[in-house]
């Protein structure tokens, strides 16, 4: 099934992304940067790292901080982590996390 739609950010209040553990590193930086670039205009993002084990979350949530800390900016952001487990009936676990300007 293909559904195709338009969206702004202007138009939500809270923009939301998604991290498979499975992508790489590179993914990391790219999420890295649109999320503080939309904190340019927003009080806060939300984003979901997923994963087929309870480590993977963790893992990429670690590299993530690292990343957003390096920049000249990543002082001026807080990170929340916030409800975490397992889809019942698969092996995927997630952890969401709310990044926040200071």
């Amino acid at each position: 099934m293909r559904l195709e739609f338009g969206i702004e950010i202007a138009e939500i209040e809270t923009p939301r992304f998604a991290v498979e553990a499975i992508e790489g590193i590179g993914k990391l930086f790219t999420l890295a940067t649109l999320v503080l670039n939309v904190l340019e205009t927003k009080e806060r993002v939300e984003v979901i790292f997923h994963g087929l084990n309870p480590e993977d979350p963790e893992r990429k949530i670690a590299s993530f901080r690292e990343i957003l800390h390096s920049c000249a900016a990543g002082p001026a952001v807080q990170l929340e982590e916030g409800t975490a487990g397992r889809v019942a009936g698969s092996s995927s676990s997630y952890q969401w996390l709310t990044v926040r300007r200071a």
